[in-house]
């Protein structure tokens, strides 16, 4: 398969048939980030993505699952996106899913109508990264977007029937706004009710300007204890009406985490409880990986 430069996807993807429909980050500014820094964001050419789909079609006689990447492809107009659902469509009528990485802004540029016809087209989920509900911490990390626009891009996914993966960030607000950072994510989650909550814990990339600001003693990272803390404060205050998946098993978290909420919530917080007594008995640092 054709692919630019280092290609991402969630863990919930390890199975699924990558397909770059566009290159990049079209905003590319957040100070955790370094997954896109080498790319020029652009969309690839329809052509292009064809020739892709009829190599993969080639090569494998069954894919259930397709993933399209890069960072935000949803940036794609919807006919274009039409385009790409249809072709898969007609080349693997065996595949049960579709996903996407969507950014905020590309959520709210479509129209509810818009997104429910991608639905319609076999686009199964969205992944959203949220890293957290905080406006203060989301200007700090220069995500570009307010927890309102964000609340508004979940919401607008849910009502079109799309599940949605919201992604949160453990220590993104440092030692000084852990407890805003666990309160206000809690917030905005309990806003946009979605299918699954994934929570991931910071890692220090080398080349972002986090790193940097790490460096000069500007941002301080939590210790294992205070990410089981924000952790917790975080879990008491999501309040899910609907079965939600809760996962906090990804290889950068300290310790793994599990359930459905809400029925798994004293559980998850009693599992937290106890880690928080044994201050040893967490992940080391040499095995925490993106």
């Amino acid at each position: 398969m054709r692919y630019v430069g280092s290609v991402y996807r969630p863990p919930s993807e390890a199975y699924s048939y990558i397909l770059q429909v566009s290159i990049g980050c079209s905003h590319n500014k957040c100070t955790f980030c370094s997954m896109y820094k080498e790319k020029q964001f652009r969309k690839r050419n329809l052509d292009e993505i064809f020739e892709d789909l009829q190599m993969a079609r080639s090569h494998y006689s069954q894919i259930k699952r397709i993933f399209l990447a890069d960072g935000n492809a949803l940036a794609l107009k919807t006919e274009d996106l039409k385009a790409i659902l249809e072709k898969i469509k007609e080349l693997f009528p065996e595949c049960e899913r579709i996903g996407i990485y969507s950014a905020p802004k590309d959520i709210i540029r479509k129209s509810v109508e818009e997104l429910k016809l991608l639905k319609s087209l076999g686009l199964g989920i969205a992944y959203l990264g949220i890293e957290s509900g905080s406006d203060k911490i989301l200007k700090y990390i220069k995500k570009g977007v307010t927890s309102d626009e964000i609340i508004e891009a979940g919401k607008k996914m849910i009502e079109a029937g799309i599940k949605l993966s919201a992604t949160l960030i453990s220590g993104i607000g440092s030692d000084e706004n852990l407890e805003e950072h666990a309160i206000e994510s809690a917030r905005v989650i309990n806003e946009i009710q979605p299918d699954y909550v994934g929570l991931l814990t910071l890692l220090i990339q080398q080349g972002t300007e986090l790193y940097d600001q790490v460096q000069r003693g500007e941002f301080k990272l939590l210790s294992p204890q205070e990410v089981m803390r924000e952790t917790k404060i975080l879990i008491e205050n999501l309040h899910i009406d609907e079965k939600c998946v809760f996962r906090s098993n990804h290889a950068s978290n300290y310790v793994s985490l599990a359930g459905t909420l809400p029925e798994d919530k004293q559980n998850l917080i009693n599992i937290l409880d106890e880690n928080l007594k044994r201050p040893y008995d967490v992940k080391e640092e040499l095995f925490r990986r993106l």
